[in-house]
């Protein structure tokens, strides 16, 4: 059992309004494709979608100590990955509704939606995600000026 996969359990235990599916299938999504000394740091699922009626596109969100890694498995044959360096992240959008909310990740080429979450996840999910971005991003401010020296 992966790390990810263990994140993953965890959050679905402290927060069961979550809607998700396939959780090892997805987890396992993100564990092939991290990179050597990457660390999985916090780990959600969502649906990656807008639709809250939709709720077969379960993916699991990872923040690592590079990016975010959002990955999905497909029922019958193959993935979908996608990665959020911080340099490409913009901002952060939270949602919520009765019993669920949602999550917009609003980067420089797309808007990722991530929906069906346990309205009580919503402060922690924001509060990782944004925690983590703004250090990635003041790291690499400071590359970028002692490049510049």
């Amino acid at each position: 059992m992966g790390k990810v996969y263990r994140q993953v359990l965890r959050f679905k235990e402290k927060y069961p309004m979550t809607i998700g599916w396939r959780l090892k299938e997805n987890a396992s999504i993100i564990e092939k494709h991290l990179n050597p000394g990457e660390v999985p740091l916090y780990s959600f699922v969502a649906q990656k979608n807008d639709n809250p009626i939709n709720i077969i596109e379960s993916a699991v969100v990872t923040l690592t100590n590079k990016r975010i890694m959002i990955g999905s498995k497909r029922v019958v044959i193959g993935y979908f990955l996608t990665s959020i360096t911080p340099d490409m992240y913009n901002d952060l959008q939270v949602r919520s509704g009765i019993i669920w909310g949602k999550v917009y990740i609003d980067t420089v080429k797309e808007f990722v939606a991530l929906s069906n979450i346990g309205k009580d996840a919503l402060q922690e999910i924001e509060t990782a995600i944004t925690k983590y971005m703004m250090e990635a991003k003041r790291e690499l401010l400071r590359e970028k000026n002692k490049d510049e020296d």
